[in-house]
């Protein structure tokens, strides 16, 4: 459990008068608690009281997994056969006595939910957001969370050496995401912070595709975009790669694209706008007449969730501070052709950027 979070979440409703933060997203939960889970349909939440013990809430079968998660309040569990929001309302009753006022996750509660909640306090008011506050708190990370940030990514780097050593004539892309993520586990990684992503030839131009059946053969260039979670942080990382000899136009699409991820992760440094930093890999990109088949922003946030706040996109004026930790992903896509992204995830430092990973990004030839 992070003292120093929960304290700064319990300032805030102080600070907004308001009595108790539900939080409901999983992943904010493993922020704030130190408990990671994923309850499928059940219900997990954790209460925290501007002025009294917080509590988790989980399944009866997570019950002692949460106890010995390092969270050192109270965990209170329920059977399936329970309905969960009597014990819920029970339990903030008997702790924290009359509740006049809620602070909710509003950018993914459901809506089932918050009214199940808001049905057992008729007369609270549920305004305050903190989807702000939890974004602002996941923005600059410690040390220690980049630490953690960087393992992740030494990880993706295993994961694209395995990846491009089981490339062969007629392996198919589910094959590849297969053997990827056997190795990982074999070597004690147990999740993936997202569906690993092998794409092949003609199918690297639909940037979120499907891998499938469609097999490698010699001229395709091959897309692996991948990550894993570790203590809790998540990497994220593409590289796209030939086998056997590209053609002239694949790598005339690869140099432009690899032309702007450098040029935008040199750019990287404290004072420069989310917006700025998009439009040095875009520009790059529409020098030379490709700009409308990078269809994407340039980066998202990364932490405890593989995608966090803040989007590097144009429009955004957000000023790049040391401790932000971003994606910096452009890419080509013409459909039916070509696609090729690069990405590293980076960590802002005082005059430039750290990546998380090192796998080379200078066109690799399979044969």
């Amino acid at each position: 459990m992070d003292t120093e979070k929960m304290k700064e979440l319990q300032n805030w409703l102080i600070d907004n008068q308001t009595a108790v933060a539900y939080i409901s997203d999983p992943q904010h939960i493993a922020y704030f608690a130190g408990y990671e889970s994923e309850p499928h349909e059940r219900v997990l939440a954790l209460f925290v009281s501007a002025e009294a013990e917080p509590f988790l809430f989980t399944p009866a079968l997570e019950v002692e997994d949460a106890k010995s998660s390092g969270f050192t309040f109270d965990v209170i569990g329920y059977l399936d056969s329970q309905d969960p929001w009597k014990i819920i309302a029970n339990e903030l009753k008997q702790r924290y006595g009359s509740i006049e006022s809620f602070a909710i996750e509003k950018n993914q509660l459901p809506v089932e939910r918050f009214e199940s909640l808001a049905q057992a306090f008729p007369g609270a008011i549920f305004s305050a957001n903190l989807t702000p506050l939890i974004q602002k708190m996941q923005l600059l990370k410690t040390p220690s969370e980049i630490n953690r940030l960087l393992e992740a990514g030494h990880w993706a780097d295993v994961a694209f050496e395995v990846g491009f050593k089981a490339i062969h004539e007629g392996v198919t892309e589910q094959e590849l995401v297969a053997e990827i993520e056997y190795q990982l586990k074999r070597n004690g990684i147990q999740q993936m912070s997202f569906d690993t992503l092998v794409l092949t030839g003609k199918n690297a131009a639909s940037p979120h595709g499907n891998p499938g059946k469609s097999a490698v053969a010699a001229g395709d260039l091959v897309l692996f975009d991948l990550g894993v979670v570790w203590n809790g942080y998540c990497s994220d990382a593409t590289r796209t790669v030939a086998f056997h000899e590209p053609n002239d136009f694949q790598k005339e699409i690869y140099n432009i694209v690899l032309e702007a991820q450098l040029a935008a992760q040199a750019a990287v440094r404290p004072g420069i706008s989310a917006a700025e930093l998009d439009a040095v890999a875009r520009n790059v990109i529409s020098s030379y007449g490709y700009g409308e088949y990078f269809n994407h922003r340039l980066g998202h946030g990364i932490g405890t969730t593989v995608h966090e706040y803040p989007s590097i996109v144009a429009g955004n004026d957000l000023i790049l501070e040391e401790g932000m930790c971003f994606s910096i992903e452009p890419g080509i896509y013409i459909p039916e052709k070509v696609g090729v992204r690069i990405e590293d995830c980076v960590a802002v430092t005082k005059d430039g950027c750290i990546p998380f990973t090192t796998t080379s990004k200078e066109i690799t030839i399979i044969r």
